[in-house]
């Protein structure tokens, strides 16, 4: 196994000099535990088994992997080195597929983001454990099943297939990543699946020495818990997931302290301000999970905007959600711009948040579109006035001719005190401090217009 990663790239120097296709396994943007040791035994186990240049790709950079405490740990205790490992700001994907020499199969996900929405066509295999949300094709073979980890898919792979594969190095990576995900096969914790507990037993029964299960859980969760010496922002980035809608992107990070103790860091508005406007987050849900005297399990979740209107939107949809329900109780915040949780479903993890957050996110793009058409056409009715149509008025368009023209706000009295330019309308932290000043037109208003232009209908429908 480390003979193979250390070879990966002077792989992928020799494609570029031949010409030849590179079969890439990546795993998802948030590139924890699962994600990458189900990249790095897939990848390996197509090397051996089809003779195609298959190189890992774990997807961040390579700066970011001191955050994932676990996954280092574990790499330690298997004697994996971390230079060995290649990282997506080492590689040039987008390259790849523009040439047509890129084949990929994803793995802990099962659809790209649409930042690398160009390399879609090059996706050829998914093996993954959450919601299917790509279109099935006949180009494009899909294992998906609702087990608690991904390497449980890979190992059944290579249990079917190619068990003579299997060495002692991989076999830990597979084993330590299943008992941490599913929570040391604990039934209570609602996590493991009979297949998930089924893989686990068949490698503890090939490798007798592998570490006792209990000690190894301990380890990595006591690994992927020490959030020692971070940043907010890198507690936020260690385990996040970002996702958009409209004109909305949010980020979903998994926070490994108490919520209260989250809350309580210094500085912690301003540092959730700095982050969303760094990463441009119009919104950020923090999911905590900890654990109480009894070791018992209980989660906590929080959601930061400085739009009132973002916040509430998503507060609401997550407060009204039924598939599942989070059972979410209102806690204390000591900030007005961040709703806190307590969440009584404590098995709805991150997994099953984010395709509430998704479907709310659909819902809102096909609404801000509504309104945004709404508006054109009141622009359209409010500038057009037939008296001064061509066909009339054959004299040169003056300034202040009501024709179909753009209006500058002056002309139309609208926002005769700004005196600022205007904040990017990619800028999604209105009332930051970071601001200068106010978006020409934001989500607020267009709603509001919309909702005032609804009320004459109404009034009209009930004569």
């Amino acid at each position: 196994m480390e003979g193979f990663l250390r070879s990966r790239g002077d792989a992928l120097k020799r494609s570029w000099q031949d010409g030849s296709e590179v079969h890439i396994v990546l795993g998802n943007e948030t590139c924890d535990l699962d994600s990458m040791v189900s990249a790095l035994v897939f990848a390996y186990f197509l090397h051996r088994t089809s003779g195609k240049t298959a190189v890992p790709v774990l997807n961040i950079k390579r700066s970011e992997l001191a955050l994932r405490t676990d996954s280092t740990f574990l790499l330690r205790q298997s004697g994996l080195p971390q230079e060995a490992l290649v990282f997506r700001d080492e590689v040039d994907l987008p390259g790849l597929g523009r040439a047509g020499r890129l084949a990929l199969t994803l793995v802990d996900h099962n659809i790209l983001p649409s930042a690398d929405g160009a390399l879609e066509g090059a996706v050829v295999e998914v093996i993954d454990h959450h919601v299917l949300e790509r279109t099935p094709s006949d180009s494009c073979a899909v294992t998906l099943e609702s087990v608690g980890s991904c390497a449980t898919l890979v190992t059944e792979c290579i249990a079917r297939e190619a068990p003579e594969l299997l060495d002692r190095q991989m076999a830990q990576l597979l084993y330590g990543t299943i008992v941490l995900d599913c929570v040391n096969m604990a039934p209570e914790a609602r996590k493991v699946t009979p297949k998930d507990s089924q893989y686990a037993v068949w490698l503890e029964s090939r490798f007798p020495d592998l570490p006792p299960r209990g000690a190894l859980f301990q380890s990595l969760q006591n690994a992927k818990f020490d959030v020692s010496g971070l940043t907010t922002e890198q507690m936020l980035l260690k385990d996040m997931k970002a996702t958009s809608g409209g004109d909305l992107s949010l980020a979903v990070s998994v926070v490994y302290v108490t919520l209260e103790a989250f809350l309580q860091r210094r500085g912690l508005q301003q540092e959730l301000c700095e982050f969303c406007h760094k990463y441009r987050f119009g919104l950020l849900v923090a999911m905590t999970i900890s654990y109480n005297e009894n070791n018992e399990p209980f989660r906590q979740l929080a959601v930061y905007s400085s739009s009132t209107l973002y916040r509430e939107e998503v507060s609401r949809a997550l407060e009204n959600a039924q598939n599942p329900c989070l059972k979410l109780s209102p806690i204390s915040s000591p900030y007005a711009d961040v709703k806190a949780y307590l969440q009584g479903n404590i098995v709805a993890s991150r997994k099953k948040v984010l395709p509430i957050i998704k479907d709310f996110l659909r819902e809102w793009e096909h609404r801000v579109e509504r309104c945004g058409e709404m508006e054109e056409l009141e622009e359209l009715e409010y500038h057009f006035d037939p008296s001064n149509s061509p066909g009339l008025d054959e004299e040169a368009p003056s300034r202040s001719s009501n024709r179909w023209q753009a209006m500058a706000p002056e002309e139309a009295g609208a926002e005769e005190d700004c005196q600022v330019p205007p904040t990017p309308m990619n800028s999604l932290v209105e009332g930051c401090p970071l601001d200068n000043g106010l978006p020409r037109i934001s989500p607020e208003a267009i709603l509001e217009k919309f909702n005032k232009m609804a009320e004459p209908e109404a009034a009209a429908g009930g004569q």
